[in-house]
């Protein structure tokens, strides 16, 4: 007796068994679900920029450190010999334009802060403020000036305060409302601010503003591309001045090895600074 070979199902284009027709693999994608994937790749794609915006800065910023640790000394030393070959000159010849150019070259060296600098809100065109010399003779400082509430100031606070008390809330949430607008009240009142407070009355008279409808998931996924968007625009931003401030220049000719790039200019600046002296010797001995 033969044995029957089980014969496989054949398959009938479009029939029960098609895949095609039950939403399988072929079937058409929801644009929601592109649209996901594309923000997706978006997130991901930000964040390695942001990863080597960051580490750029942050190389940046420690070649800046070792700048000026290494080579900041011998800058000084420069604008140092500067200073005394133009004043060494000055001595010599007199002539008020050396003269000058000494003076620019020695405020290079100290350069002084301005008065705005020192004293910040402190002085004013009448002087020391009456604040600032308090503070500096121990006198006790004065106390800011009162403001005296008027009988319809204080109405509209009185009335606000029991309209609005956060203990009439049933709920956290409309507490919370609640305590920011009292919060607002009061500064209104501090001040003795009738408008703002009838501007206050007529927004607690309005009622709280309706919720805005929740965006649907394409919306929320537009929404998120377009900040996306920005913020990689922001990144490139950031990522152009680091490129272009004059540390990221330096660094971007020796990227491999900076360290080299800064005994480099050490030699340049060395070379300048044995110039400079040779000058100096020169110009007090002609005096």
């Amino acid at each position: 007796m033969s044995e029957q070979t089980e014969q496989p199902e054949q398959t009938v284009p479009g029939g029960s068994g098609d895949s095609s027709a039950t939403g399988g693999e072929n079937a058409e994608e929801r644009p929601e679900a592109r649209l996901e994937r594309a923000v997706r790749a978006a997130e991901q794609a930000l964040i390695e920029f942001e990863i080597a915006v960051e580490t750029f800065r942050v190389e940046v910023e420690n070649f800046s450190r070792l700048h000026h640790q290494k080579l900041g000394p011998m800058y000084t030393r420069l604008d140092e010999l500067d200073a005394l070959i133009a004043e060494a000159r000055a001595a010599r010849t007199g002539d008020a334009e050396d003269l000058r150019r000494a003076q620019d070259a020695r405020s290079l060296v100290m350069p002084m802060p301005g008065v705005d600098e020192l004293f910040h809100d402190w002085m004013g065109s009448e002087g020391i403020s009456d604040d600032a010399a308090a503070m500096l003779t121990d006198r006790p400082v004065r106390p800011p000036e009162r403001v005296r509430p008027s009988e319809e100031v204080r109405r509209l606070y009185r009335e606000l305060v029991r309209q609005a008390h956060p203990d009439l809330a049933q709920e956290e949430g409309e507490r919370e409302r609640r305590d920011a607008f009292i919060a607002r009240v009061n500064a209104a009142y501090g001040r003795s601010d009738e408008g703002l407070l009838r501007e206050l009355a007529e927004e607690w008279a309005a009622g709280p503003a309706p919720e805005a409808a929740a965006p649907g998931e394409s919306e929320e996924l537009y929404a998120r591309l377009e900040w996306l968007a920005r913020r990689k625009e922001l990144l490139s931003l950031v990522a152009k001045e680091l490129e272009e401030s004059a540390i990221g220049s330096m660094l971007r000719m020796a990227p491999d090895d900076p360290d080299r790039l800064l005994e480099e200019i050490a030699e340049q600046l060395l070379a300048q600074v044995s110039e400079r002296e040779a000058q100096l010797a020169a110009e007090r001995a002609a005096g």
